[in-house]
């Protein structure tokens, strides 16, 4: 893997006329920047614009590595739908980025990674075969398989259980250390826990939120990172309203 490079973007983003959001942003090479905001200010917009995906609008602005590089082929996207593919088994689907680029799976790598987001038994199974957080699971497994140097990560853990969620945050973090990651959350307690970086984003603008001192990742119980839940939480709430 290379190194993980930065990503700037500056601009706006309209949607028929209207203004979803006017964004300044400096995500930092080899952290964790979480997004926060009300539903449909444009958080998950911004990962598939950077990834060239349909918007349903017109961005007016521009974005680039830090490093100069072209982003192509260079980030790993888990979107809020699992996308596993219902004919192919669990197994396959964590390595289908790989056979569709013609290249050989690395299956021990796939199977270890299965067995670390708790799927090892289930590996044969067809997706459909699993609940939903077991479906979630298996797609953040196929997203950590990519192994590239950026991930966008939107509302990753969202269909698991408190327990599960924890454990997965824990899982993501040690695999991802010194890459570039953008997550996009509704939970401030998980963007406490996790980011080096916070921004909260409304359709005017993007601010950087005060992340605790102690280091990522943090203790979930911890008193920083409970203050700045509960203070991220609070704003979130107002600005909602």
């Amino acid at each position: 893997m290379t190194t993980s490079p930065g990503i700037t973007l500056k601009g706006q983003h309209r949607i028929g006329g209207r203004v979803l959001f006017d964004a300044d942003l400096l995500i930092p090479g080899g952290q964790w920047t979480c997004l926060l905001g009300r539903s449909g200010v444009g958080k998950s917009t911004i990962l598939r614009l950077i990834l060239g995906l349909e918007t349903g609008g017109l961005f007016s602005g521009s974005f680039a590595a830090t490093d100069g590089m072209p982003l192509a082929g260079r980030i790993s996207y888990m979107a809020q739908s699992d996308l596993l593919l219902p004919w192919l088994s669990v197994l396959d689907n964590v390595c289908i980025g790989a056979r569709l680029r013609g290249e050989s799976p690395h299956f021990g790598r796939a199977r270890d990674l299965l067995n670390r987001v708790g799927l090892s038994d289930h590996t044969d199974q067809k997706p459909a075969t699993l609940s939903g957080g077991m479906r979630q699971r298996a797609a953040l497994a196929r997203t950590l398989f990519e192994d590239r140097p950026i991930l966008f990560l939107d509302e990753p853990f969202s269909a698991l259980d408190a327990g599960t969620r924890a454990d997965m945050q824990e899982l993501a973090s040690d695999v991802l250390q010194d890459r570039t990651v953008l997550l996009v959350t509704h939970d401030p307690a998980e963007a406490a826990r996790l980011a080096h970086q916070i921004i909260v984003m409304s359709a005017q603008a993007t601010q950087n939120w005060p992340v605790p001192e102690t280091v990522a990742l943090r203790e979930i119980n911890a008193p920083e990172t409970l203050a700045c839940q509960a203070k991220l939480l609070a704003y979130l709430r107002g600005i909602a309203a």
